[in-house]
């Protein structure tokens, strides 16, 4: 009972999560709205039936029955039709014409966002996207340097029999006895020196190690606090090498890169240690880098789904997810048998990273994205400047109501992407065991 309550507080937190994180998206985009003097019809958090309204001045704000989006309604999105359309889906871009330009009235002639300046259109189009970022930032920022990451200690937690011990503890018929338990390594040792040289951190012990590959090594450990010398020889394992990014390292050629890593036999201890600023920026940069090559990639990563569910195989679990996906992960962490601080870290790191995929996602240059947007701004300012340059008339604001038919067209690949996301989270989901 425990533990489905446990599971549903983790995808209530995350459901919360994302629709602040959406609400303040739409700040992003309200507050230089307001700033500029557009009159802003609504602000809405999530879609469908409204639950609860208010209006404020000029603008109602409301909660909508799914909290799974949001967004400002802005007066005077598209400018009035200057020469009649006569092109594909002519009545689409007339009807939706007519609709975002009802009920202005004259008071409204200069709050209309079509007729601000592009530096202004850019503005508050970049409001929403750079707020998840800064959002995005700053909750990695709290969750690695203000919780922290499970780290290994020095201290031996536990001494396996063999190498070759599984998970459960258990070895082989007939395995040798691991290098820790020939050399007499006991539960609540604590590794300080290795041949006679202090060591801090587990990678410098693999190191002094790594330099005595074909004869014992002297480690050094403190016992019920005496200092403790030991003679250990290592069993050296060719493993995989991996970057600080957690892809495999590769050589020139593409091959993997392996290297000769001493096995002792033993666990470490571990506990929650927090992170410089500066390591959890880089990592917050790094994530945003990796996000940007993710969202380039995914047409591929939904094909994999696509294929992976309806193949019968296991997922990658470091594919694509739906916003179910995402609650049951964070139903598994809040589960999971770890430390409240470890589960406090890894919810904080979701949700950043929530935030890091909606700055990547809404800077796709399409409409109905804010990318979309942004770009006819910057269009709009070259068509200008150009005109300029050359001499002719100023040829007015870009007429984004023609671009509709790809809006609809990128809403109906979203709604589609989606479905298959939620159908393969259903019937093949991820999970962290």
């Amino acid at each position: 009972m425990i533990d489905i309550l446990l599971y549903a507080a983790g995808i209530a937190i995350v459901l919360i999560g994302i629709a602040l994180s959406i609400g303040l998206h739409e700040i992003g985009h309200l507050i230089p709205a307001k700033i500029f003097g557009v009159r802003v019809n609504q602000y809405m958090i999530g879609f469908g039936p409204t639950v609860k309204s208010w209006t404020r001045g000029d603008t109602e704000y409301g909660v909508k029955a799914i909290p799974l989006g949001g967004y400002i309604l802005m007066t005077g999105m598209y400018p009035p039709e200057s020469k009649p359309y006569r092109g594909p889906f002519a009545s689409w871009i007339r009807d939706a014409r007519q609709q975002v330009r009802q009920g202005i009235e004259p008071s409204d002639e200069n709050r209309q966002f079509y007729k601000l300046s592009a530096p202004k259109k850019l503005t508050i189009m970049l409001g929403g996207p750079l707020m998840n970022l800064i959002l995005g930032m700053l909750l990695i920022l709290l969750a690695l340097s203000g919780v922290g990451t499970m780290q290994s200690t020095m201290s031996v937690n536990k001494v396996y029999e063999c190498i070759e011990a599984d998970t459960a503890g258990n070895c082989p018929s007939g395995s040798p006895v691991s290098p820790a338990i020939a050399a007499g390594l006991l539960p609540g040792d604590i590794v300080n020196q290795v041949n006679g040289k202090p060591v801090l951190s587990w990678t410098e012990v693999i190191a002094g190690l790594n330099k005595n590959q074909t004869s014992q090594s002297m480690l050094g450990i403190v016992r019920d606090g005496a200092n403790i010398t030991l003679a250990i020889t290592p069993s050296f394992i060719e493993t995989q090498v991996f970057l600080d990014s957690g892809a495999a390292a590769l050589d020139a050629a593409g091959n993997k890169v392996t290297e000769l890593r001493p096995i002792l036999g033993i666990q470490l201890g571990s506990e929650m240690t927090p992170l410089s600023i500066g390591e959890s920026v880089s990592f917050s940069l790094t994530a945003t880098g990796g996000m940007l090559a993710f969202v380039a990639d995914l047409p591929q990563q939904v094909y994999k789904v696509a294929a992976s569910t309806f193949g019968g195989t296991d997922r990658d679990p470091n594919g694509a997810v739906s916003i179910l996906g995402v609650g049951q992960l964070a139903g598994e962490l809040t589960a999971a048998d770890i430390g409240v601080e470890a589960k406090l870290a890894s919810l904080l790191l979701l949700i950043g990273s929530l935030n890091l995929a909606l700055f990547v996602f809404n800077m796709i240059p399409l409409l109905p994205l804010d990318g979309g947007h942004v770009l006819g701004a910057l269009y709009e300012s070259a068509k200008r400047r150009s005109w300029v340059l050359f001499g002719k008339s100023d040829p007015g604001p870009i007429d984004t109501a023609k671009a509709l038919p790809i809006a609809y067209a990128v809403w109906m690949l979203l709604i589609a992407t989606g479905l298959i996301l939620i159908l393969a989270d259903l019937v093949n989901p991820i999970t962290l065991g």
